[in-house]
């Protein structure tokens, strides 16, 4: 569920009276990332790289308080559960998306994925999980890109991981990621250690 809450009394009371009514008040990082864990713990584990990837983004966000926080409508609302939303390609040969709730338990949540985007791909029909705080992501993997920046629009301010194709080098593999948020929701430090967060759980993953 979501609540809203009285923007001066939170973390993000400066950066709610400066940047609130802002007409491009979102920001976008980008970062290369060493990916080499993730094809290893795909490989052991035959979970999907996607499926690993949105694990890992929901992993990292969830030890940040702020990713819980969004600005709506001239609002802040704190949310209490993390979904992850991913663009799913259906049999008719468009797209649509539906929301994966987090789970810190890794089978759970690749249950759900693999669950969620069949019925998306199948059904050809989108779905979103109300009242949850929803990070989107989107895989550009047709070729290597060096940065990914979206675009901005009024009615979705929620955070947005996209990432390209994966290169392999002779010691290591890396993909670069970027993180676009609003900047009521957090600041660049914050955004910085999340991809370093983000970064870190990749590096683990194939030890948990």
């Amino acid at each position: 569920m979501k609540t809203e809450i009285l923007p001066q009394e939170s973390s993000r009371a400066e950066a709610f009276s400066l940047w609130m009514s802002s007409p491009m008040p979102m920001v976008t990082l980008v970062k290369t990332l060493n990916v080499s864990h993730l094809l290893k713990m795909r490989k052991k584990s035959g979970i999907k790289f996607t499926s690993l990837m949105c694990w890992c983004i929901g992993r990292a966000a969830s030890n940040i308080e702020e990713f819980y926080l969004l600005p709506e409508n001239g609002k802040l609302f704190r949310f209490d559960k993390l979904v992850i939303n991913v663009i799913v390609a259906n049999r008719q040969g468009g797209i649509n998306f539906c929301d994966i709730p987090f789970s810190d338990d890794l089978e759970q949540f690749n249950r759900d994925y693999l669950e969620f985007t069949q019925r998306a791909a199948t059904e050809c029909k989108s779905s979103f999980i109300e009242d949850c705080m929803i990070i989107g992501t989107s895989a550009i993997i047709q070729t290597e890109l060096d940065c990914i920046v979206n675009q901005y629009t009024e009615k979705y301010s929620n955070p947005l991981v996209m990432w390209g194709k994966y290169r392999k080098g002779l010691f290591k593999t890396v993909m670069p990621v970027s993180f676009q948020f609003h900047h009521v929701q957090m600041d660049g430090g914050h955004a910085a250690r999340f991809l370093e967060q983000l970064q870190a759980e990749i590096t683990s993953c194939d030890k948990k």
